[in-house]
């Protein structure tokens, strides 16, 4: 296991504090240590770009400011406060979240990595952003901007790196006093990183490159949601309404029905709650 002198870590910290002085970004999820809106930021952010997440964050804590409100909301209103953001499976596993903590927390969101992890939608990594940033834990977990630092200052010329070769040095870098701090610092240096080298990440063993979106089944996907929350719609009036040929509408269909996203009753597809 590769291990950091004392020497090393003083500098590296130097060097991620110093960027975070001059250039922290601040973010609405920044400015508060709500665990439940720490929580929403956190799925929000899985998959998709900061700049992106802004926005439908504000909206969504304005509509949904509690677990309590998401959790007796209808999935309609729940979806459509979401449009925008894609990947709405991250929407209804919030809402059944929302709806677990209401049932076995009480309201409270919990505040250990086992509890959280058995949440749905959340993960170990999202589990391990909540415990730092709500509960300022020091925990060690992993998201691209993180991998990017380690990878490009660690282990520079080295390709298919796995997570746990960085794992080792998250602990030993991690300042334990302040763990919110110190991977909001981590993030923002890897968040410009990205823009000014080559993206260390593609030297992961865990990078996969994103499919192309305009024309997808995910396009599709979310286009159908948006048409389904509007309206309830049979086959056919979504094939003329989304200009998709009725193999593609069929297959996507098939998939939102056995995940739960969509229901069918007598050949009407709508929303299940």
């Amino acid at each position: 296991m590769k291990r950091l002198t004392e020497q090393q870590l003083q500098r590296f910290r130097k060097i991620i504090y110093s960027h975070f002085e001059r250039h922290g970004r601040s973010l609405p999820w920044r400015r508060t240590t709500n665990p439940y809106h720490i929580l929403v930021s956190e799925i929000m952010l899985q998959q998709t770009q900061v700049d992106r997440v802004i926005p439908k964050y504000d909206g969504f804590i304005e509509v949904f400011p509690s677990a309590r409100e998401l959790a007796r909301a209808p999935l309609s209103k729940v979806l459509w406060t979401w449009s925008g953001l894609g990947y709405n499976r991250r929407a209804v596993s919030l809402k059944k979240c929302a709806q677990e903590i209401m049932r076995t927390h009480k309201g409270q969101i919990p505040n250990t990595i086992k509890e959280l992890d058995a949440l749905p939608g959340i993960g170990c990594h999202t589990a391990g952003a909540i415990m730092a940033f709500a509960f300022n834990k020091p925990v060690v977990f992993i998201e691209t901007n993180v991998r990017s630092v380690f990878l490009h200052h660690f282990f520079p010329k080295r390709k298919k790196v796995s997570d746990s070769e960085l794992e080792p040095l998250i602990e030993q870098a991690l300042d334990r006093q302040n763990p919110r701090k110190w991977y909001s610092a981590l993030m923002d240096y890897g968040s410009v990183l990205k823009k000014e080298v080559e993206n260390p990440s593609r030297r992961s063993k865990h990078h996969t490159k994103q499919s192309r979106f305009e024309g997808s089944n995910r396009q599709l996907r979310g286009a159908i949601l948006k048409a389904l929350i509007i309206r309830r719609s049979n086959t056919a009036e979504l094939q003329r309404a989304l200009n998709r040929k009725k193999t593609e509408l069929n297959t996507v269909l098939s998939q939102l029905q056995k995940e739960g996203l969509i229901c069918n009753q007598e050949g009407v597809f709508g929303l299940p709650f």
